[in-house]
């Protein structure tokens, strides 16, 4: 539930951005949105990783898409705003050293959100054609 919930948080954020937005739902593999900014022409290929509470964000092992947006959702308790952080997949793969000691871990890869800061709220990624 804490997956679908992200995703549909992120999805109602670029549709009121007035971004043509779909959820996948699991049809398209590492793909969680797909987004079009008709202003910029520009398509987004959306991968949403969810957490309820501060913990490390789990990524997979070299699965970074450098082509795909990242939006890390923190939903907090229910009265509690949502935060989130994105990333372009870019940045991920060129600046692994940015994202903590774990981004890179063999075992169980994962950022934790005080690595994301910089990030958050960082929608004006969806309006550039490039990072």
């Amino acid at each position: 539930m804490t997956g679908l919930a992200g995703e549909l948080f992120v999805a109602a954020e670029l549709l009121k951005r007035n971004l043509q937005t779909s959820i996948t739902f699991g049809n398209a593999k590492q793909i969680d949105l797909l987004a079009h900014n008709s202003k910029t022409g520009i398509h987004f290929a959306i991968q949403v990783k969810a957490l309820r509470a501060k913990n490390y964000f789990l990524i997979g092992h070299g699965r970074i898409q450098e082509d795909h947006m990242y939006v890390f959702v923190l939903l907090n308790k229910p009265d509690e705003a949502v935060q989130y952080f994105i990333v372009p997949g870019e940045i991920l793969a060129k600046k692994p050293e940015g994202f903590g000691p774990y981004f890179q871990d063999q075992t169980f890869p994962g950022i934790h959100p005080k690595f994301l800061t910089k990030f958050a709220s960082a929608w004006h990624y969806f309006e550039a054609a490039s990072t």
